[in-house]
C-alpha cells in the first residue's frame, strides 16, 4: 500500500509542506489537516461510527461520522464528499461550517495534532450505509439526549476531535445555523455545552484546543 502524505500547515492553516501519515501521528506529533464530517438524519439524531480494531489510534471508539485528511488539490468540503464514499458508501453534500486546533496523545502510541475542518450534511432516511473493513465497525445514529447520557457515564469512548466539533457547533456562521437549525437545535443548549466541556477535559485536561478564525 502506498505511502499517504498528510497538510502540514502552520497555526493559521497555511500549507508549509507535507508528511507522511504515520510521522504526523508520532506521540509528538505534527501539526496537519485533517477534517471531522457530522451528518444528521431529517430528525436531529447525529450518525456516529465505530473506529476498526485496526486503527492505530483510538480503536474501538465512537467518532463523527467520518474523519480523515484533505489532499493537496482538496478543499475541506470536496475532500469530506470524496471520502464519504470510501468509508460509508453513500454520497452526501456537505457544508463548510468552521475549523479548530487541537493536540492529544493517546496512551504511548502516538497522537493527534491538527486543524480539523468541520462539515456538516444531511442523510436520507433510505441512505443504506455500508461498514468498511479495517475502517468502520459499527454505525448507529444518536439523538442530542442520548449522547448526554453517554458523555455523562462514559466520555472516553468517543473520540475528542468529535466532541470538540459538537462544543463549537454554535460558532458556525449565522447562514449556516439558519440552514441547519432543525438538525442543530437541540444540539445547542447550556446543558449541552456543560457536558461537552466536562468531556473534553477528559481527554485533554489541558485545555489544548481552540477555534481557529
Amino acid at each position: 500500500m502506498p505511502e499517504e502524505y498528510l497538510i502540514l500547515v502552520d497555526e493559521k492553516d497555511n500549507p508549509i509542506g507535507t508528511e507522511e501519515k504515520v510521522k504526523c501521528h508520532l506521540p509528538n506529533g505534527v501539526l496537519h489537516r485533517a477534517f471531522t464530517a457530522l451528518l444528521f438524519d431529517k430528525n436531529g439524531r447525529l450518525v456516529l461510527t465505530r473506529r476498526a480494531k485496526e486503527k492505530m489510534l483510538w480503536p474501538n471508539d465512537w467518532d463523527g461520522t467520518v474523519a480523515s485528511h484533505p489532499r493537496e488539490s482538496e478543499t475541506y468540503v470536496s475532500s469530506g464528499e470524496r471520502r464519504m464514499p470510501e468509508e460509508l458508501g453513500i454520497q452526501c453534500k456537505l457544508d463548510y461550517l468552521f475549523k479548530f486546533e487541537y493536540h492529544v496523545p493517546y496512551k504511548d502510541v502516538g497522537s493527534e495534532n491538527e486543524i480539523c475542518g468541520t462539515l456538516i450534511g444531511i442523510v436520507d432516511d433510505s441512505s443504506q450505509f455500508k461498514q468498511i473493513e479495517g475502517e468502520i465497525d459499527e454505525i448507529k445514529g444518536i439523538s442530542a439526549q442520548e449522547m448526554l447520557s453517554e458523555l455523562k457515564t462514559n466520555p472516553k469512548i468517543y473520540c475528542p476531535w468529535m466532541i470538540i466539533a459538537l462544543e463549537l457547533l454554535d460558532k458556525s456562521e449565522k447562514q449556516m445555523l439558519e440552514k441547519y437549525d432543525s438538525v442543530l437545535s437541540t444540539w445547542m443548549n447550556n446543558e449541552m455545552h456543560e457536558v461537552f466541556q466536562q468531556a473534553i477535559k477528559v481527554h485533554l485536561p489541558e485545555d489544548n484546543w481552540r477555534l481557529v478564525e
